[in-house]
């Protein structure tokens, strides 16, 4: 008897074995994977981060040499390196090294030798060395930039070198080298491995001080000629590193063993291309994450799947014991008799459900008839809302122009009293442009709906800012006022006062000079409510004349834009002020203006506090024959 069980259960025994093994395989297969995966995305942030530190160093200092170069002292010092221009050149290079923080800075002449040099004092200094034999020496004397890392001849400490030819009058007559210590690069992630490689595969930043300058693959010989000429690793032997690749990955991603010893680490290299110098960051990340992810991954399995063939084993030997009870005749008339019964209340269950369901198509039927009158009413309250709203925007667009108004009129009646019929005359002319400025603005409300575009105009922006500040005058009286005019076009910033009285023919943009006063007037108003309430309101105007633009930046010493706010600063209506205090139609009217002359307006908050906002208008050119010139 337990013979013919042993042999009719065996075949069974051997499937579930089989099938234990399957599924430890596999199991451990994907389980791998994927911890991998996690591992390789966690690298490649991780090298991300580490590259764009890496260049954001190397970048920062990578015009520094020319700086040095075009220096007039230092062509002078190499036309004609006489004793005392070449201490002034020693004290000129000691300031910017302190400055640029760099280990040296120092030039040579077209043959290689060094003329001064940052570190001039120094027992160890670069001055009177001969430099021919280095490569970015050489690349600077071929017109080129420099960039080499090696360890120095005289100092015998690492440094990246940067060059850069020195040209005096067309010919190059030396070279200017700055020299960075990156021993610290390699310290700033301490938790995982990480190696800087040059393009021979010597590693001369590491993370790991045992395995810093050893090569990652065999060097040939010209290679190991070439770095025994330029000096470039002096005294270090460069033995390769004890590196064995397990498998490989796609995505020049490897799984390595590194040292020889049984009982190795394991790590998942990641390898990536720093592009300009020729180096490569080398991320190394232990596997002993991904190997006890898969192992507990695989136990896990395991019990699970013992559970399931005993489930199964209950289950076959449950149903065994149903089908013995089928048999019985009693068993079968009884359950023809509760299905009868089940089917009888199934009916009725179905029929109160239909019944429940047609009362919820009435109720629903009747919801929908309110729904549809509640969105009527909504319509037309919107509509009331609307109209509300364009006789608030009116008034708040037309209150500045109309406070002047009061303003010219009480004056040219007091002029007018005195005498002073020149004084008032000017008045009642200022007064008749403000009324055709007004019926203007009134226009300046179909933007929103035709939105055209102006073509061919030319509007000089000093005559709008000050039409703007006329208007606002009374209100400045009690802030200070700081207008500052930066002209770059020549690649040079020059900053200047604004002269109020001054049109300054360069401030040329391409809009009418009507829709600048009117944006002008949106943004100092705003700054002026922001500062209400500040114990030392300040305001500051900055023009900057850039080549193809002009660029007009309002900034206040107020509380700022909340972060809530921000997203919908020029949302038409929306508004943050008191009820009759403005409407939101000011940012919006302004910023469909700057869109409408093919510029932009953008608002954040100031470093030091306070709103920052930014106009950018195409700059037109003066000498232009075909665009008229307004409001001049």
């Amino acid at each position: 008897m337990e013979s013919c069980l042993v042999t009719r259960y065996l075949p069974i025994l051997y499937v579930l074995a089989a099938g234990l093994v399957a599924v430890c395989v596999l199991t451990w297969t994907l389980a791998w994977a994927r911890s991998v995966d996690t591992l390789r995305r966690d690298a490649a942030v991780r090298g991300d981060r580490t590259t764009a530190a890496l260049k954001s160093v190397l970048e920062r200092y990578e015009s520094l040499p020319y700086i040095v170069g075009v220096n007039p002292l230092v062509q002078n010092v190499l036309a004609n390196p006489m004793p005392a221009r070449i201490d002034k050149v020693n004290r000129y290079l000691e300031d910017v090294n302190r400055h640029a923080h760099a280990t040296a800075t120092y030039i040579t002449d077209a043959k290689g030798n060094c003329i001064a040099a940052s570190n001039w004092h120094d027992a160890d200094s670069f001055v009177g060395a001969q430099f021919r034999f280095r490569p970015y020496v050489v690349d600077a004397v071929k017109g080129r930039v420099g960039r080499f890392f090696g360890i120095g001849t005289i100092s015998h400490e690492p440094g990246y070198f940067l060059s850069q030819p020195v040209r005096l009058k067309g010919k190059i007559v030396g070279v200017a080298i700055v020299k960075l210590d990156l021993e610290w690069f390699p310290g700033t992630e301490s938790t995982e491995p990480l190696l800087v490689t040059d393009n021979h595969g010597v590693i001369f930043l590491s993370s790991v001080p045992a395995w810093k300058y050893h090569t990652v693959h065999p060097l040939s010989k010209d290679v190991v000629e070439s770095i025994e000429s330029t000096r470039q690793y002096v005294h270090q032997s460069l033995p390769q590193l004890s590196e064995h690749v397990e498998r490989v990955l796609k995505g020049s991603v490897d799984v390595v063993r590194i040292g020889g010893h049984i009982g190795a680490p394991s790590y998942l290299e990641t390898r990536r291309a720093l592009g300009v110098p020729d180096w490569h960051i080398v991320t190394l990340s232990p596997m002993d994450s991904v190997t006890a992810a898969a192992r507990s991954a695989t136990v896990m399995a395991v019990f699970g799947y013992i559970s399931l063939c005993l489930l199964g084993f209950y289950w076959r030997q449950r149903r065994e014991r149903e089908k013995e009870m089928i048999k019985s005749r009693e068993m079968l008339q009884q359950a023809y008799a509760m299905l009868n019964q089940r089917v009888a209340e199934r009916t009725a269950d179905l029929s109160q459900a239909n019944e429940n369901l047609r009362r919820e198509v009435a109720e629903r039927a009747r919801a929908q008839a309110k729904l549809r009158a509640a969105q009527d009413e909504l319509v037309q309250a919107s509509k009331l809302v609307a109209l509300g709203q364009m006789a608030a925007g009116i008034t708040h667009e037309l209150n500045q122009p109309l406070a002047a108004l009061r303003s010219f009129s009480d004056n040219t009646r007091v002029f007018l009293d005195r005498g002073q019929y020149a004084a008032a005359n000017e008045n009642l002319e200022t007064i008749g442009a403000l009324t055709e400025r007004m019926g203007k603005i009134v226009n300046q409300l179909k933007l929103f709906v035709a939105r055209p575009r102006p073509r061919g105009l030319r509007a000089p922006v000093a005559p709008a800012l000050r039409n703007a500040l006329a208007l606002l005058g009374q209100r400045l009286a009690c802030v200070r006022l700081a207008l500052t005019l930066t002209d770059s076009t020549d690649n040079i910033d020059v900053v200047a006062a604004f002269d109020r009285h001054s049109d300054y023919p360069g401030l040329l943009a391409q809009c009418d000079d009507l829709r600048i006063e009117q944006v002008l007037i949106n943004l100092i108003g705003n700054a002026l409510d922001a500062v209400a309430g500040v114990a030392d309101p300040r305001i500051e105007i900055d023009i900057q004349i850039r080549f193809a633009t002009i660029v007009i930046r309002v900034r206040d010493n107020g509380p700022g834009i909340p972060d809530g706010v921000m997203p919908r600063i020029f949302e038409p209506f929306f508004t943050t002020k008191e009820m009759g205090q403005g409407l939101g139609l000011g940012l919006a009217i302004s910023s469909s203006i700057a869109r409408d002359c093919g510029g932009s307006l953008a608002a954040q908050n100031a470093p030091g506090g306070g709103a920052l906002f930014v106009l950018m208008l195409r700059r037109a050119q003066a000498a232009s024959t075909n665009a008229p010139v307004i409001g001049a």
